[in-house]
């Protein structure tokens, strides 16, 4: 047998890669990256389209989005890590469905970091700050004119992420980004049918005292804010679970 001839037997030998195109999945198709996956399932967690409890199969997550199991166990396992996700040996991984008395420590750490984050705001602020604040709150406006509820939680937790990325902290952003996360699974487990959780007034009272460079003031709005957040929850009504992953991730 000739040397050509061998190592063409060689590589038909040579087993599929673990990035190989799952069954149905099209093989032209381009991978997509963790970061895309990560902020996709972060999205719809923030919407409310994944509720807490809800099954997250690498096989199907990996058929969904075209990627390796790999890729997958790589963003629950950041996901994981920032407590999104609770991961359950021999069942597999679950969108995180944080207890009453975990939800009240969450709002603990929000009231002990956001206003820190307004005081330094106050003394940072710049026109572009209260213009860009000023937009977010007209499009949460717009959401609840449209009764997009989805939206309408998104853009609030979202407006709290903004003042973070004002500060120009990437730790305390990351921070904010997990606690308001957190806090959009708490508000799907344990908001109450009869009352929203975030009045439409609440965010522009903080950004007008930021305007204004009132510190105190914007740290007292906020820390009312939080409250009546938390106060509006009803902590005895588990919501039902949707089995249809690739509608809740948006991909339909």
């Amino acid at each position: 047998m000739s040397t050509s001839t061998t190592q063409s037997s060689r590589k038909k030998s040579i087993a599929k890669p673990d990035n190989s195109p799952l069954p149905g999945q099209a093989i032209n198709a381009r991978p997509m990256a963790g970061d895309v996956i990560y902020e996709r399932i972060l999205g719809s967690i923030m919407e409310h389209r994944l509720t807490p409890g809800t099954k997250l199969v690498e096989e199907k997550l990996a058929g969904i989005f075209g990627v390796n199991r790999t890729r997958v166990r790589e963003v629950l396992a950041r996901l994981s890590h920032e407590g999104l996700i609770t991961t359950i040996p021999n069942r597999g991984a679950f969108v995180a469905s944080p207890t009453p008395d975990e939800a009240r420590a969450i709002f603990g750490a929000r009231r002990l970091l956001e206003p820190a984050l307004l005081r330094h705001l106050c003394e940072h602020t710049q026109p572009a700050h209260i213009a860009q604040l000023r937009e977010h709150v007209a499009q949460e406006a717009r959401a609840r004119e449209n009764n997009d509820r989805r939206a309408i939680i998104r853009l609030s937790g979202e407006f709290h992420i903004r003042i973070a990325d004002m500060v120009g902290n990437p730790v305390m952003s990351k921070m904010m980004r997990e606690l308001a996360s957190l806090t959009c699974l708490i508000i799907v487990l344990y908001d109450s049918p009869t009352m929203p959780a975030c009045a439409h007034d609440e965010h522009g009272r903080i950004i007008d005292a930021i305007a204004a460079g009132r510190a105190e003031d914007a740290v007292a709005a906020m820390i009312g804010h939080l409250h009546h957040i938390e106060e509006v929850l009803d902590m005895s009504a588990p919501p039902s679970e949707d089995e249809d992953l690739e509608a809740m991730l948006g991909m339909v």
